[in-house]
């Protein structure tokens, strides 16, 4: 007796651009929030971090794992996240314990850009906080096989794209489609 192997799924990689948006709407409104939260001194705000962690932890963690895979930014750019085992792609939604290993290290980078955007005006080098993020994030760009950023080849996770979501990316491209040719007539 023989046991033969059932041949992967194909899950479809998500898009840099698609990713980098939606990482981007959620950090927006975690950050938002957290910001209320802040004064104009230009100083870094304990409470604020606070805040930002514990949000970023609920969107990206929490609704994640209840919602099928994506957060509010996923959901708008039709994306999700699914387990990695043996570097194979796994049809499932990670356990809480990877979601939060991989947002744990997107969230340090996250805080380090919400520094960087609270103090950039009182000091223009604190810029650089964006490079831990850059580097963690831009791993998946010369990942050309699976597309996993550093974050995600730690947790063992891989984000895909859905046919479940809003397509906001798609929605804004019709848009501008549309707005061209009307501008042209």
């Amino acid at each position: 007796m023989t046991i033969e192997r059932v041949p992967q799924q194909h899950y479809p990689k998500a898009e840099i651009n698609r990713r980098s948006m939606a990482l981007g709407l959620d950090f927006l409104v975690v950050w938002l929030v957290s910001s209320l939260l802040g004064s104009n001194q230009g100083s870094i705000q304990f409470i604020q971090i606070l805040v930002f962690i514990f949000g970023w932890l609920i969107l990206r963690v929490l609704v994640v794992f209840n919602n099928k895979g994506q957060s509010l930014g996923r959901w708008a750019f039709d994306l999700k996240v699914l387990e990695v085992e043996d570097g194979q792609v796994v049809g499932r939604i990670p356990q809480l314990l990877a979601l939060f290993k991989r947002e744990a290290i997107i969230c340090f980078g996250a805080i380090l850009v919400s520094v960087a955007l609270g103090n950039i005006s009182a000091n223009p080098t604190a810029i650089l906080l964006v490079i831990p993020l850059a580097i963690d994030c831009g791993a998946a760009i010369s990942d050309t096989q699976m597309r996993q950023a550093l974050h995600d080849r730690y947790a063992g996770t891989f984000i895909v794209s859905s046919r479940r979501g809003y397509s906001l990316d798609l929605k804004i491209k019709r848009l501008v489609g549309t707005l061209r040719r009307n501008v042209r007539r």
